[in-house]
């Protein structure tokens, strides 16, 4: 992970929506694990931000931590029959085909609430729509590199219709699978994206309330 190069802990992303901003300059929070005393952007386009800090931590030691600046996304469940559809493309940073939930942020220059994200993400990669759209909670995906975090919808009442899919998409196919094998894949390796384990968890979590 781009940390500082004498084995800096980790801090929290800064910027995350509806979460604390990262403790910065003098002004920082008293009892600060590190505070920020330069701030620069090493890389940027239309999807991310690289910046690079120097930073200090409580003892007064100094280094540099690397962030990772995204916006948030939104992840949908889409659940019916005891199953879930799920959305299968090639990934280029691992190198191959994986299965997830539907997910993605808005496009460039557009904003908006997440349930209008999480709506847009289920239309475009699956072409459903949701009569009802529940949110199962917020998560941060990778909170010592990374600022961003994603909100989690379970999505039933489900009408079908024809993906929308950006260029980018071009390869992604969906499928239905019924939830035992759903389970089957995660635990043989087959789907290993984690935010889509993480809002399986959730929504067990969520059953378990409902239904004891």
């Amino acid at each position: 992970m781009p940390a500082a190069p004498d084995g800096a802990d980790a801090p929290e992303g800064p910027d995350a929506p509806e979460g604390p901003d990262a403790p910065e300059g003098p002004d920082a929070p008293e009892g600060a694990d590190i505070r920020t005393l330069t701030s620069g952007v090493v890389y940027e386009d239309h999807w991310m931000r690289l910046r690079l800090d120097e930073i200090e931590r409580r003892d007064g030691s100094r280094g540099t931590y690397a962030v990772v600046e995204k916006p948030d996304f939104a992840l949908v469940i889409p659940a019916e029959n005891d199953g879930f559809h799920l959305v299968e493309e090639f990934r280029y940073p691992i190198g191959r085909r994986t299965w997830a939930f539907p997910q993605g942020g808005f496009p460039h220059g557009q904003t908006g609430h997440p349930e209008e994200l999480a709506r847009l993400e289920l239309l475009q990669e699956t072409g459903l729509r949701a009569r009802n759209l529940v949110k199962l909670g917020f998560l941060n995906c990778a909170h010592g590199i990374s600022s961003q975090g994603g909100y989690l919808f379970l999505a039933t009442g489900l009408e079908p219709g024809t993906p929308e899919r950006e260029h980018e998409e071009q390869d992604m196919r969906q499928e239905w699978v019924p939830r035992t094998r759903f389970e089957e894949m995660i635990a043989e390796g087959v789907i290993t994206d984690d935010s889509t384990v993480a809002a399986y968890a959730l929504l067990l979590l969520r059953e378990r309330v409902i239904y004891t």
